[in-house]
């Protein structure tokens, strides 16, 4: 008897320390996920374009397929080699963190130049190109897959950069919760943007009362609203997460100058306000100058991408970078 009351209690302990372990991987992972706010705003933003113009019984479908192209990339490719990179060359992160940050301020940048500076191209959607549905759906889905997988990379390299320093099969765990979590929350999210339109139909056409039929009304009404807020929304996000992916890149590699007076101009602002909004105004005053020199960076690659990196990418692949999307 004592000799199975001791073995209870081994197992008890046993599941307190895995119990612990799961509670450290999912606490590690939401704050390694919170990290990548920029991109995952951006994925909810982008994706919903690739459904337009198919049949409403279509949509749901390919949202799921690329919501699975989106979980092969983060846990078959991307996972591993985060990994590898964080147990043999962690000195390769704090750069290809930056050049994700830098890809941020880029597509953030070139989203409000494309506002102010509109350009007479038209993107060629299902409804106006023939071909076979399956066809088209075909090549809008992969090319859904392919953007996510740059989304992705930003998103697991974020989230590796901001785990803590740990045994690899805790790390494993960490960014392997992350990449489901963003996923369910990203393809959850613009599944419901996507079917909202035609909840808000059924519901204006078919409602019984008419606070039902109002409420879908109201709900066709915003959504053309809610996409451009999410939008701008997105934008914002990319260029702030972008410019402090920057900043904290050069404070790791030596170059903390920049940090330190974006630091003490925040603060010196701080200080100019009740104690009670001192931190809020820090934040706020930290995050607009990462900002602006998210779009600043951005405005300066804009050129660089357009002359020489697109057309050597298309020289080499025999293919423009914007194919298949």
């Amino acid at each position: 008897m004592s000799g199975l009351l001791a073995l209870l209690d081994d197992v008890a302990g046993i599941a307190k320390i895995a119990a612990a372990s799961v509670d450290d991987v999912a606490s590690q992972a939401v704050k390694a996920g919170s990290k990548a706010a920029g991109a995952l705003i951006d994925d909810a933003a982008v994706t919903p374009k690739y459904v337009h113009g198919f049949a409403a019984s279509r949509e749901l479908p390919i949202i799921w397929r690329i919501a699975k192209g989106s979980l092969k990339n983060k846990l078959l490719y991307l996972l591993p080699v985060g990994l590898l990179l964080s147990s043999f060359a962690p000195w390769l992160i704090p750069p290809l963190l930056m050049l994700g940050g830098a890809y941020l301020c880029f597509e953030g940048a070139e989203k409000i130049w494309h506002w102010l500076f509109p350009s007479d191209h038209h993107e060629v959607f299902p409804e106006d190109k023939p071909g076979d549905p399956a066809h088209l759906e075909e090549e809008k889905a992969q090319g859904a897959i392919k953007t996510d997988f740059i989304l992705s990379a930003e998103i697991m390299t974020i989230a590796l950069a901001a785990i803590p320093p740990s045994n690899f099969w805790m790390e494993a765990a960490t960014l392997a919760t992350v990449g489901v979590m963003i996923t369910v929350i990203v393809y959850g999210a613009v599944a419901l943007i996507v079917k909202a339109d035609d909840v808000g139909l059924f519901l204006a056409e078919n409602g019984n009362l008419g606070l039902t039929r109002s409420l879908g009304r109201g709900i066709v009404k915003v959504m053309p609203w809610l996409m451009k807020v999410l939008t701008i929304v997105g934008t914002a996000a990319m260029l702030w997460v972008g410019g402090s992916i920057i900043v904290h890149g050069m404070e790791q590699l030596g170059f903390s100058w920049l940090g330190h007076h974006i630091h003490d101009a925040a603060v010196y602002l701080g200080h100019q306000v009740s104690e009670s909004y001192e931190g809020a105004v820090e934040w706020i005053a930290t995050a607009a100058m990462d900002g602006v020199l998210g779009l600043a960076l951005g405005m300066l690659l804009i050129p660089l991408a357009t002359n020489v990196i697109v057309p050597v990418w298309t020289k080499v692949t025999g293919k423009s970078p914007a194919e298949g999307h």
